[in-house]
């Protein structure tokens, strides 16, 4: 404010200086000349950072979650090499930051979905053990489901909360969503058609792969695990009532939940479903990571896949 002050203060005297002698101005408003001259020098300067601020904010447009080092690395890829910390300072001034830090769950209900029921079926060991890095695209999966929720309003005016099931595989070498299902209820059918399009996706690997999730129960069936047994793929499972054992994919989901549910309310499964779909395909082909060098999960399987170290992947 003080700054701000000085500056019209210096705008006040350049306006008078056709009237009255600079030197008396100065004197009478007990006013450094120094500081006169530091301002004068701006006052028909054009805005430097004009043009630099119009690309933060379409970048920003195009991508609201970002924060300035996201921000700092999409102008760097238009050709703007620049400073994060002058891209941060910029962002305070145009009262811009990630939507995603800056909005709050809206809480529909208090019910949370878990998966788990108790041992129903068939339970694995824990084959990765948290280490959840791999050099080799595909080598390990990781899989969850989880509950989001929409409103509709009923004929007699009153609105009633009902449930969308996200089931996911996140490839664990690159964060990438390599196949998914959306449901209105918890679904056998849904997992094993997900689980399907993912052991083919990951057919390409060249070595044994590892698919973990939690005990949840469908990952218990004698089906899921028949399929993985048929595909020569390691099943591994997160001990009881330990989701860090499966951090990954809590992760992704608080990212999905973070950027395009909280602070929103929906009024229908179709539109849950349709932004949940346009999310994904943001976050696998757009979203840059730092860990992946800020790129993309695609752009980074596309640009390293061939990069494979068999002797690093075995002792993985």
């Amino acid at each position: 404010m003080a700054a701000l002050c000085r500056r019209e203060i210096s705008q006040i005297i350049y306006d008078l200086r056709g009237k009255f002698i600079l030197t008396d101005i100065l004197k009478a408003l007990r006013f450094p000349k120094a500081t006169y001259m530091y301002w004068q020098k701006r006052f028909h300067r054009p805005d430097a950072d004009k043009a630099l601020e119009d690309r933060i904010l379409a970048v920003h447009r195009q991508n609201p979650d970002y924060g300035y080092r996201r921000v700092t690395i999409a102008l760097r890829d238009q050709g703007v090499l620049i400073n994060k910390k002058h891209v941060q300072r910029l962002m305070r001034k145009l009262h811009i930051q990630a939507e995603g830090c800056a909005k709050r769950a809206i809480h529909l209900d208090s019910t949370t979905y878990h998966s788990y029921q108790g041992k129903v079926g068939i339970v694995c060991k824990n084959r990765l053990r948290r280490r959840f890095c791999t050099a080799i695209c595909h080598q390990k999966v990781t899989t969850d489901t989880t509950e989001l929720k929409y409103v509709v309003k009923l004929p007699n005016g009153q609105f009633q909360v009902k449930g969308v099931y996200l089931d996911a595989f996140l490839d664990m070498y690159n964060r990438e969503i390599i196949s998914y299902r959306i449901s209105s209820q918890p679904s056998e059918g849904a997992i094993l058609a997900a689980l399907n399009d993912a052991v083919k996706v990951t057919a390409d690997c060249p070595v044994r792969r590892t698919f973990h999730s939690d005990q949840g129960w469908v990952y218990q069936m004698a089906a899921y695990h028949q399929r993985l047994k048929q595909e020569r793929i390691f099943q591994s499972m997160s001990r009881k009532g330990t989701c860090l054992d499966n951090a990954i994919m809590e992760n992704f989901f608080s990212i999905l939940k973070r950027e395009m549910y909280y602070g929103r309310v929906y009024h229908s499964f179709a539109r849950l479903k349709l932004a949940i779909q346009r999310y994904i395909h943001y976050y696998n082909y757009v979203r840059i990571k730092e860990r992946l060098g800020w790129l993309s999960p695609v752009a980074y399987r596309q640009r390293h896949s061939g990069d494979v170290d068999l002797d690093e992947a075995k002792q993985d």
